[in-house]
């Protein structure tokens, strides 16, 4: 396991990282829940690699991960939390896997580079301000 990684001690949720500068990450498979505020701001992180395992993706999440430019969301996630990608100014385009149901206030807001989404039929609710900036 990622040394870098600050996990709950019963293994399930990624609570954050103790080098902000991270650039790529592997989440452990027994992790579900990607926390509160868990990358915020991590500015040179570039990809994630997010388990099966994953059901919910945190409020703030990815916040400010400017050099985000892509995510692989797995079909095991149900819920993407207020502002989880907010202001990940690289990311060009994301795939809305078919078992989410909500997306969160603010989610993708100032996605400035996000150009391509795909959203399922499964999404049965998109908070206010979900996609606002995003001018691509």
């Amino acid at each position: 396991m990622d040394n870098n990684l600050i996990i709950s001690l019963d293994g399930k949720v990624l609570v954050g990282v103790k080098d902000k500068s991270i650039k790529s990450v592997i989440v452990p498979d027994s992790v579900t829940k990607i926390g509160r505020h868990a990358f915020l701001g991590c500015t040179s992180l570039e990809s994630i690699d997010i388990p099966d395992s994953v059901k919910k993706i945190g409020y703030h999440a990815f916040e400010g991960c400017t050099s985000l430019a892509s995510i692989l969301i797995p079909n095991s996630v149900t819920e993407i939390g207020w502002q989880a990608f907010y202001g990940c100014t690289s990311l060009t385009s994301i795939a809305i896997p078919d078992s989410v149901i909500e997306i969160g206030w603010d989610a993708f807001k100032g996605c400035t580079s996000l150009a391509s989404l795909d959203i399922p039929n499964s999404v049965t609710e998109i908070r206010g301000g979900a996609f606002m900036g995003c001018t691509s």
